[in-house]
């Protein structure tokens, strides 16, 4: 199910498939709102994109002071486009994953995206969540797949009772890849490009189509209708602007008292 995310404020958007979730903060940033110069402008995460660490760290307290938490409790990772997922039990810088579990109050997962996909889950019987980078290889991979796993080891989550929502990234139309890359997938995701030999990938489609057959029931799995290569307005894109861009953000985790601003302001 493609829909347009509900739009809470400019400097982020809040899936609809998690608002109703008391004490759940889930969320994509936007590039808006931030205090970024060209190219990064203006609410760039990314600490590997060129852009200062003093202007990262000052989009971040600003986020986090929209989102009523406090920047001290986050936990990421430098995405390696793998498919190593990390058990958090406290915030911190973990390099080396591509996506993050966790049953912790307080604890705020966060990946960082500009072309690829955020994905991000939570079981509504343990209040555990996750989020997951999903690039071509970690999607190649079954990422999403093995971190439910992980989910149902770690916490005893039942896929049936998981939301999954995959966010904003790259869409099937402006996604060319070669033949090696295309390989990868099932057929059911790859359309002939305008150039011989390569082909159109639907990321977003093969990372539903595993997260449906993991078992979580298909109106549980929401996609956002939304492409970062053709809302240069809204969104960074790697590939768009040849590398030298942003990154969005990504969040999921549960909070003891509701304090997410869900209304525009």
């Amino acid at each position: 199910m493609k829909k347009e995310p509900f739009i809470s404020r400019k400097e982020y958007i809040v899936p609809d498939l998690f608002r109703k979730i008391q004490n759940l903060v889930a969320l994509q940033t936007t590039r808006c709102g931030g205090v970024s110069p060209h190219p990064y402008d203006s609410l760039n995460f990314g600490l590997n994109t060129g852009d200062s660490r003093e202007n990262i760290e000052q989009n971040t307290l600003r986020l986090c002071h929209l989102l009523g938490i406090t920047d001290n409790r986050l936990a990421c990772s430098d995405q390696v486009h793998g498919t190593s997922i990390f058990h958090a039990i406290a915030p911190g810088f973990y390099p080396g994953y591509d996506a993050f579990v966790t049953a912790e109050k307080e604890l705020f997962l966060c990946i960082f995206t500009a072309d690829c996909f955020p994905v991000l889950l939570c079981d509504t019987e343990t209040m555990s969540v996750a989020a997951i980078h999903a690039g071509w290889k970690g999607t190649a991979g079954h990422i999403v797949t093995k971190t439910i796993d992980v989910m149902r080891e770690r916490f005893g989550s039942d896929p049936k009772n998981l939301l999954a929502w995959i966010g904003t990234g790259i869409s099937q139309s402006a996604y060319e890849v070669d033949a090696g890359v295309a390989e990868a997938f099932e057929k059911e995701h790859l359309a002939p490009s305008r150039e011989y030999g390569k082909f159109n990938l639907d990321l977003a489609g093969a990372n539903r189509s595993q997260l449906i057959k993991a078992g979580i029931p298909e109106s549980q799995v929401e996609c956002s209708a939304l492409c970062t290569s053709d809302n240069a307005a809204l969104y960074y894109s790697y590939r768009r602007d040849a590398g030298r861009t942003g990154r969005m953000l990504s969040m999921i985790g549960v909070t003891t008292v509701r304090k997410m601003r869900n209304r525009a302001q």
